[in-house]
């Protein structure tokens, strides 16, 4: 199951070709374009607060310091985060849409039975922009564990007693849990929120005891003693949360989640825009205040951009439908 989960391998498989392609994509015709001539949409498909608002506004940020041009931060929460995906599919194609999605929208295919979109055909590929392992954090009173061998007792001997949040059914928030409930032989309600903003808040009151998140959005609350992490996804540990153990050292060396976040554009998109987006926004995630964030959040700007981000996309889809049929997840 390791390799299910493991965005670095498929990573370094892409990246192995991803040099001459990105060179032959981003030399055409962006000298002469004069995108972005107004203000860029980015409508980001979860509620402010979540881990794509963690990342899409910092690098908004940057992009209108740097080009003069403002990248509007567009929420549109709902549906697992496929409602936001929907309307940028739709968009006018004129390179003034973006679309700053998850690797949730790598797991709708498999997750919806019916979608109005393809992520495929519907939406190109830009650039992959920041890549964060998962975290297992819980609210410090109402699970009042010291560390996570504490946690995994009670949740044994509790079975149902215990619930998560997760960003809403079918993300990554999901099936991580869904993941760990197999591999730990645990029973943990799953309750689903229109997106990470809320479950964290849901977390953060109470109202949930746990939540297996993106390090992105969990990092200034843990940081902030409102919440509490247990365990970091794979098989080391995170320079953000230093004295947070990994699976692996935890018994758990399968159990590798990894939340990555991207941008597309509508599809039609004109090619001179598609490559001044991709060398705009590696501007904007290069600034030394956009890795000042990312480090912060324990983050890795990815940087696969055009086809080669497609192709991540495609091998993405495949390795989240085999984790769905193995998990039984479904939406409730």
């Amino acid at each position: 199951m390791t390799s299910s989960f493991d965005i670095n391998a498929s990573r370094r498989d892409v990246l192995r070709t991803a040099a001459a392609g990105l060179a032959a994509f981003s030399l055409g015709s962006h000298a002469q374009s004069g995108w972005p001539a107004k203000p860029v949409t980015m409508i980001v498909p979860f509620p402010a607060g979540g881990g794509t608002d963690a990342f899409a506004r910092p690098m908004s940020a940057q992009f209108a310091r740097l080009t003069g041009k403002q990248l509007v931060i567009d929420n549109r929460g709902g549906a697992g985060g496929t409602l936001g995906a929907s309307i940028a599919a739709k968009a006018q194609p004129d390179g003034y849409t973006l679309f700053m999605g998850a690797v949730h929208h790598t797991i709708a295919p498999s997750m919806y039975k019916k979608l109005d979109y393809d992520i495929e055909k519907d939406l190109v590929p830009l650039i992959l922009v920041a890549s964060v392992p998962q975290v297992i954090v819980v609210n410090p009173k109402k699970m009042p564990v010291n560390n996570f061998k504490e946690f995994l007792d009670q949740a044994r001997r509790n079975p149902g007693k215990f619930s998560y949040g997760s960003a809403g059914n079918g993300t990554s928030h999901h099936l991580a849990g869904e993941l760990f409930k197999q591999q730990s032989k645990t029973f943990i309600t799953h309750i689903p929120y229109r997106g990470a903003g809320p479950a964290l808040q849901g977390l953060i009151a109470g109202d949930v005891e746990m939540m297996f998140d993106g390090l992105g959005s969990s990092a200034s609350h843990i940081a902030g003693g409102r919440i509490k992490a247990l365990m970091v996804s794979g098989n080391k540990r995170n320079p953000a949360i230093p004295d947070v153990p990994s699976a692996a050292e935890l018994g758990f060396p399968e159990y590798n989640v990894t939340t990555w976040y991207g941008v597309w554009g509508p599809k039609g998109m004109p090619a001179d825009a598609q490559a001044r987006a991709i060398e705009e926004i590696r501007k904007a995630c290069s600034t030394d205040e956009a890795k000042a964030v990312w480090t912060r959040q324990g983050a890795e700007f990815a940087g696969l951009a055009g086809p080669q981000f497609g192709s991540f996309i495609n091998s993405e889809i495949k390795k989240w439908a085999r984790v769905v049929k193995d998990s039984g997840a479904q939406l409730d």
